[in-house]
């Protein structure tokens, strides 16, 4: 769905984001573990090719990241192939709530429980068009299936279907985020990134997607690896 028109067609438009980590002598200075240093390091040796699909990957941003669309964030991939990489941010709420946004496409709510669920800025690209990342997949008019049970759906069939709440002839999905805009790379890009280590990257579960607060989940995905968020130095990334 789109706030100025209706829209169903899913495309991805890279986002040309070439974010730039200022290193001392050439070395990230980090206050860390010696399992932490293996564990960068051999991220840090990692070739394009060694980089498979990363699709329900959870992209996470390292400390020193200052690019304002992209700060301290997490964003869930949901489609990643030799063309590029998309996929939404899920830790950035909007000051917008569900109840807002069914307003704003004329839909009225039934289930009063769904009014105060935040949207989320979902990344820099088409900023007017939702996106709803959600469990189970369901049948929607339309929607990526990322796995057999985790969808992103466009279409605004889903958000009236939430705004109903369950009975036995509407079952909107059970666990969903949705979102305003997206984020793009281009080809190799995001390797490219990874490479340089301006991302962490972890297979994504479920229990972060769906069960841990938003504000949470930059440093839950990113113990899922073992890693501390604060033990890396915020000097990374800086002069």
């Amino acid at each position: 769905f789109a706030l100025r028109a209706k829209q169903s067609l899913f495309k991805i438009v890279p986002y040309d984001f070439m974010p730039r980590f200022a290193r001392n002598d050439n070395k990230m200075s980090l206050a860390i573990t010696p399992s932490l240093i293996n564990t960068l390091s051999i991220m840090a040796t990692h070739t394009k090719s060694d980089i498979l699909s990363l699709t329900n990957h959870l992209l996470i941003a390292m400390p020193g990241l200052n690019d304002p669309n992209f700060e301290q964030s997490v964003s869930y991939i949901c489609e990643h192939n030799n063309e590029g990489a998309m996929g939404v941010v899920i830790n950035r709420p909007l000051d917008l709530t569900f109840a807002d946004l069914c307003e704003q496409l004329e839909i009225e709510i039934t289930d009063m429980d769904t009014q105060t669920n935040p949207i989320f800025d979902g990344g820099p690209v088409e900023m007017d068009r939702g996106f709803i990342l959600h469990t189970p997949l369901g049948e929607w008019e339309s929607t990526l299936a990322v796995t057999k049970d985790i969808g992103l759906t466009m279409s605004q069939d889903i958000i009236q279907a939430i705004a109903d709440g369950y009975d036995s002839d509407n079952k909107p999905p059970e666990h969903f985020i949705i979102t305003l805009g997206y984020a793009g790379w281009s080809e190799d890009q995001i390797e490219d990134e990874i490479a340089e280590i301006v991302w962490l990257n972890v297979k994504a579960s479920r229990d972060i997607l769906f069960h841990t607060p938003s504000d949470k989940r930059w440093n839950a995905a990113a113990a899922s690896l073992g890693i501390n968020l604060q033990q890396l130095s915020t000097d990374i990334g800086h002069a």
